[in-house]
């Protein structure tokens, strides 16, 4: 609908639209149900291009927009451990298999902010439903204990499309139409990597790609992301043009004159009393 909008009011509309080139890293894992050993994947990459909408109404505080990001994601699962006894305590060292995801995001963001610093600082907090697809994705054993390699997808056991929830912060600094920041974000996954067990039970027919014996019953990705941004305001005016002044409404100042409504409801009263009589309406025999 905006989108529409916008189109219709083009020459308008173009002063409320930002492009905003977006890269950075941060850390994945997995939340498998019933709970195994896991730790979180460092330095997964991130890029992306976001598309912003701002309102000219000051009342509608802050923007609505629509992302497309590459996200890489994944996570370490202990599958096998040695154990010791230390002071009556059993520590356990595991061996870790490793999941590499690659994916492509598609964040629906509503974007409040405000301003400070004469209007130049901007901040953020944003809100996000997101949609998800798993182009590929890559897996390795710790020490190369067993040869890594391509995952191989299987319909009955993998989930290519996902969806979830986003949340995130942070700010800007505005010279003229460029805009350039920093924003944390996490992505809190619902839909499950892998489908649960009533659909695809064991791994008897897989190879080392799938070191779960029972596939879990749920296993939903969670990603913390740490990026930069360099956006472009497509306004020749820079900021002042986006910074509309909201009219002071003057409240009416009408007051009843109670001698005036006095005056013509006894005339009326008068004009009834002078007036001629109307004849009643002859009675029915």
């Amino acid at each position: 609908m905006v989108l529409l909008f916008s189109l219709m009011g083009a020459e308008r509309a173009t002063a409320q639209h930002t492009l905003t080139l977006t890269g950075g890293t941060g850390l994945s894992n997995v939340r498998i149900y019933p709970a195994e050993e896991t730790k979180w994947l460092w330095w997964t990459e991130s890029a992306g291009i976001s598309w912003r909408y701002y309102s000219d109404k000051p009342r509608f505080v802050g923007c609505v927009g629509v992302d497309l990001e590459y996200l890489e994601r994944g996570f370490h699962y202990g599958y096998g451990y040695t154990a010791e006894m230390k002071d009556d305590k059993e520590i356990r060292t595991y061996q870790y298999y490793t999941r590499n995801v690659n994916s492509l995001m598609l964040p629906i963001v509503w974007q409040p902010h405000f301003y400070l610093a004469n209007n130049r600082l901007r901040l953020f907090v944003e809100a996000a439903f997101v949609l998800s697809f798993n182009i590929s994705s890559t897996y390795s054993y710790e020490n190369d204990r067993y040869p890594g390699g391509v995952y191989e997808w299987k319909v009955p056991r993998d989930n290519r499309f996902g969806y979830g929830l986003s949340g995130g912060a942070g700010f800007a600094v505005l010279l003229g139409q460029v805009e350039f920041g920093l924003k944390a974000k996490y992505n809190f996954g619902y839909s499950d990597l892998m489908k649960n067990r009533n659909k695809y039970y064991s791994n008897t027919t897989d190879g080392k790609e799938n070191p779960f014996y029972y596939t879990p019953l749920r296993s939903p990705v969670d990603n913390i992301n740490v990026m930069l941004t360099l956006g472009w305001r497509f306004n020749k005016q820079g900021f002042d043009a986006w910074y509309v002044v909201r009219p002071k409404r003057e409240k009416p100042m009408k007051t009843f004159n109670f001698s005036a409504a006095q005056s013509n409801y006894g005339g009326s009263n008068s004009m009834s009393s002078g007036g001629s009589r109307t004849s009643a309406p002859a009675q029915r025999k």
